[in-house]
């Protein structure tokens, strides 16, 4: 899978989402102008010590993304579109691409490519999610359809944890 973020503003969001590329295999493109520099200590922080277990490229503007990836099969988020990311059917070498925090994707993009939108269904008061976390909720739903190929699905307890007890806090 591919993530694809025009113009992120907030270097905390891309380093969450590159943490999720990380788990996940996807790749990373990230298509300036850019809120944040890549060596911003945020950034890092947010993506931990996974930045060098993903693969990301940059772009400087969105038609380079295009040349570069000329046959990339893209589907836009965005509240504006007119289904729900759970109806469409994933391919493995997808793009999900996603806008900046504070406005999204340009209409005028996204009007050529409106049969390639897709929305995460919420309420009609709330102006929009996170962007890692939309970023998550859409590629976890592609991977699901997938049957999670190459990723661990079964974890175990450590000898350790094993016989501990739970604390209860309440």
């Amino acid at each position: 899978m591919n993530i694809v973020l025009v113009e992120p503003e907030i270097p905390q969001n891309t380093g969450n989402i590159a943490r999720t590329c990380a788990a996940t295999g996807a790749k990373l493109h990230l298509i300036r102008p850019l809120g944040f520099s890549l060596a911003d200590k945020y950034l890092k922080r947010a993506g931990l010590d996974y930045w060098n277990l993903m693969t990301y490229t940059v772009y400087d503007n969105i038609e380079e993304f295009y040349a570069r990836n000329p046959d990339a099969n893209c589907y836009y988020a965005t509240k504006k579109a007119a289904r729900s990311y759970a109806d469409v059917r994933y391919r493995p070498d997808d793009y999900l691409v996603f806008g900046r925090e504070s406005r999204g994707l340009d209409e005028g993009l996204l009007s050529g490519v409106y049969d390639r939108c897709i929305r995460i269904p919420m309420r009609g008061e709330a102006r929009s999610l996170n962007l890692s976390n939309s970023v998550a909720v859409v590629l976890y739903e592609a991977l699901r359809q997938q049957d999670f190929a190459g990723l661990q699905q079964a974890g175990s307890l450590t000898e350790a944890g094993a016989g501990a007890e739970w604390v209860d806090y309440v």
